[in-house]
């Protein structure tokens, strides 16, 4: 028991060790995309796993490739793979990132991706102890810092309130108390005004707390102008 112990944290790259490694980074990084995918983001359990693990096996290679090839590590550089998997990885966090009119989202996943990454390359080095407990730091920024800006009114999302008025606009003063009443922060406007119609088409692009009732901040809009529909959404359009 003792030398498997001693075989699996030995630098020296074995195939019992090299197994352990790949799943340790699987289970570590599917503890982080399981926290991704229960609030509904693309990149969930399976691309974090992979990542992770890719991450992990990238350092097993650079690891592997100098001392079987060249003796020991000190004649090569463990870190060349490795540097390559960090400029890589930006590739897949641009693609976790969603930018709307008005509203960017993945950022905090594109970062999960980034970190995961960096584990993956701590498992594969064999700083199994600074793996996991980044692992649950993790998830301490993502569940409990969260809980955390919610509390102290930090929580605040983007939304777009898309308004068709039966009626030129010109004046948003009345909208931005309204929505005042609500806590609701008017943020910017985007207008198109059908003269030939006589019709307006107000996208409100607001900053909103969790809490917000939405059925309520409709109908306190509603009877501000002959509004003819009232549409909440992550996208400016007309």
């Amino acid at each position: 028991m003792d030398s498997l112990i001693l075989e699996l944290t030995d630098i020296k790259i074995t195939l019992a060790s090299t197994i352990f490694k790949l799943l340790l980074s699987l289970v570590l990084g599917s503890v982080v995309g399981l926290e991704r995918k229960r609030k509904g983001q693309s990149a969930g359990i399976r691309t974090f796993a992979l990542i992770s693990m890719g991450a992990t096996l990238a350092m097993i290679i650079s690891i592997y490739v100098p001392q079987e090839y060249m003796g020991h590590t000190e004649n090569g550089d463990p870190g060349r793979i490795a540097a390559q998997v960090l400029s890589g990885i930006g590739f897949l966090g641009a693609g976790a990132i969603i930018q709307m009119k008005g509203s960017v989202r993945g950022l905090t996943t594109a970062a999960g991706i980034w970190m995961v990454a960096t584990i993956g390359l701590a498992v594969g080095v064999g700083m199994y102890v600074v793996s996991v407990v980044a692992t649950l730091l993790i998830l301490f920024i993502l569940v409990q810092l969260e809980r955390i800006e919610k509390r102290v009114s930090l929580g605040s999302e983007s939304r777009i309130i898309r308004l068709k008025v039966g009626a030129i606009v010109v004046d948003m003063e009345p909208y931005r108390k309204a929505l005042a009443r609500h806590n609701v922060h008017l943020s910017n406007l985007y207008v198109e005004y059908d003269y030939e119609k006589g019709v307006s088409h107000l996208n409100l692009i607001v900053l909103v707390r969790e809490n917000t009732d939405y059925i309520k901040l409709c109908e306190t809009l509603r009877p501000l102008n002959p509004t003819q529909t009232i549409t909440l959404a992550n996208q400016v359009s007309f």
